[in-house]
């Protein structure tokens, strides 16, 4: 009787499991993509075009100072060479008359004084200082270098002086040298809105002066002047 039972419980089992259903279709396997997201930030943008015009206008400052670093090399190669052309007293006095004209009329046309009055008077003093010391060659080589900056800010003065100083125009130190990367529009304002004044081909040598949020105030060699784009020129 008792194997009856076990022989039935076997039984039951059996059928059990043939009827079992199948298991369900596996599970989706899950992917994960990345993908990259550029975030644009126009106040940021802005920042960083600022920062560069302060930055071309610090390499100008630098290039100004090498360059009058190597003159002034030049001139005590000259010294110690022992040249027989040297300066004559009148003529040292006569181009110290003259720098110190320029340098009164540089600071009599503007109501903050230019950087360039600054580099103009230390060479003036140093240029007394040497003429104090018979130095009539090194007074005379100083005092046409107070004339030199005095000329670069009449330039400067002059393209400017066409429409005025705009609101928030920042000028540089010197006058920078400039070169167009590709053809572009030299327009009359700080701002695409402003009409064309001229187009200039990639190549063209400009100098700026100035610069106002990303533009620059610029002119070329004919004289013509207006603004362009900060990124439509480079260094040369």
């Amino acid at each position: 009787m008792r194997s009856w039972f076990v022989s039935l419980a076997v039984v039951a089992i059996t059928i059990a499991c043939s009827q079992s259903k199948p298991g369900g279709p596996p599970p989706p396997v899950t992917r994960a993509v990345r993908e990259t997201v550029t975030v644009r930030d126009p106040d940021l943008e802005k920042r960083l075009a600022r920062l560069e015009l302060q930055l071309l206008a610090k390499d100008a400052e630098i290039e100004d100072l090498q360059s009058k670093l190597e003159d002034t090399r030049a001139e005590v190669v000259r010294a110690m060479a022992k040249l027989q052309t040297v300066a004559s007293r009148a003529q040292a006095a006569s181009a110290m008359a003259e720098a110190e004209v320029a340098l009164q009329s540089m600071r009599s046309s503007a109501a903050l004084e230019p950087p360039e009055a600054v580099q103009a008077t230390r060479l003036v003093r140093q240029s007394a200082s040497e003429f104090d010391k018979k130095n009539y060659g090194g007074a005379l080589y100083l005092a046409n270098q107070a004339k030199t900056l005095a000329s670069l800010y009449r330039g400067r003065l002059n393209a400017g002086s066409r429409e005025g100083t705009r609101p928030g125009e920042t000028p540089f130190a010197v006058p920078i040298r400039l070169v167009l990367t590709t053809r572009g529009n030299i327009r009359q304002g700080p701002g695409t809105g402003f009409p064309i004044a001229f187009s200039a081909d990639s190549g063209t040598a400009l100098t700026g002066y100035s610069y106002a949020d990303e533009w620059i105030r610029i002119s070329d060699e004919t004289g013509r002047s207006g603004w362009i784009f900060r990124s439509l020129v480079a260094r040369p």
